[in-house]
């Protein structure tokens, strides 16, 4: 069984290199508008060149995954903005996928949770449509769209998850379907549980991502053990590896809040369930100290009898 592991966003240890510097809105509208359209181009060319060196990074210290930062482009979204980032900018997203191809990286995106399609408003929908469409077009421009994926969770029950989970399959036809084959999603903390995450994406041909930490936090009944395979095999339609996210709880009265790192301890259980499976699969670390979290984690997996560290990101058990 063969693990691999990567990060969100930033590489801590890399000098000022945050694929997230921000320009708000009211700083932006602030500014003469040739000086507010020069800083939204300054500030975005930033973010592409800090993500290029991450990915540097990241085959130097050969991590196979990465989720790129959704705050790539400041104000892409905005309704009183919305302004073409793909066009001034073609040659470094076409840089970024040369990249990811050569470094053989697994890339995603998380969109926020106000991405959803389980609200009864349709501008929430429209908006959540217009985010996976941001998304995407990032994806397409970098051409790396055949190993990437956008994933979201369902969204919220609104007092009623069976009628929730019935609009979010009338939302979700809304979604371009080429956007759609890039969808994935997962089980979250409080609202929808492994059990309902997976007959959704079953239903909707969806591959589930399992959130570890989140089923802890919302297991209810759910023995997960007899989910597990189910979970895995929503992917064989994408042809892709299963992905699992990975964290633990700050404290015991946090639960829910990520840790800086992964306790070993904590997750050591459903490793040893996914062992019984003997399936490869992939993870994203979602601890505060990022990449410095990820590696920790592997060295303790690494100290397993009979797990052996094949590279800096990967492990065979």
């Amino acid at each position: 069984m063969k693990i691999r592991f990567g990060y969100v966003a930033n590489a801590l240890g890399l000098w000022d290199a945050s694929p997230s510097k921000a320009l708000t809105f009211f700083r932006y509208s602030a500014l003469p508008k040739q000086e507010a359209t020069e800083k939204l181009l300054a500030v975005t060319a930033q973010n592409l060149k800090n993500t290029k060196r991450i990915l540097y990074y990241n085959a130097a210290n050969e991590i196979p995954l990465y989720r790129l930062s959704s705050s790539l482009v400041p104000l892409a979204t905005h309704p009183d903005v919305d302004w073409d980032f793909i066009t001034p900018f073609q040659e470094q997203w076409r840089e970024l996928g040369q990249l990811v191809k050569q470094f053989k990286l697994r890339v995603s995106f998380h969109p926020n949770q106000f991405t959803l399609f389980t609200s009864p408003r349709e501008e929430v929908t429209i908006n959540a449509i217009k985010d996976m469409t941001f998304h995407y077009k990032m994806l397409e421009a970098m051409d790396a769209l055949d190993t990437s994926l956008i994933n979201i969770h369902i969204g919220g029950a609104y007092g009623d998850k069976d009628t929730s989970l019935q609009r979010f399959q009338q939302n979700i036809q809304q979604l371009p379907l080429a956007i759609k084959n890039q969808m994935t999603l997962e089980n979250d903390d409080k609202t929808y549980n492994v059990r309902e995450t997976l007959i959704t994406c079953e239903q909707e041909n969806i591959p589930m991502i399992l959130d570890y930490h989140h089923h802890m936090a919302n297991k209810e009944d759910i023995d997960l053990a007899l989910y597990l395979e189910r979970i895995f095999k929503t992917w064989k339609n994408r042809r892709m590896v299963p992905k699992v996210h990975i964290s633990s709880p700050k404290s015991t009265l946090a639960f829910r809040s990520h840790a800086d790192f992964v306790s070993f301890d904590f997750v050591l259980p459903f490793l040893k369930m996914a062992k019984n499976l003997n399936q490869d699969f992939d993870v994203m670390i979602e601890a505060k100290q990022k990449n410095l979290a990820m590696f920790k984690l592997i060295e303790d997996i690494a100290s397993i009898r009979g797990v052996k560290r094949v590279s800096g990101g990967t492990i065979e058990w």
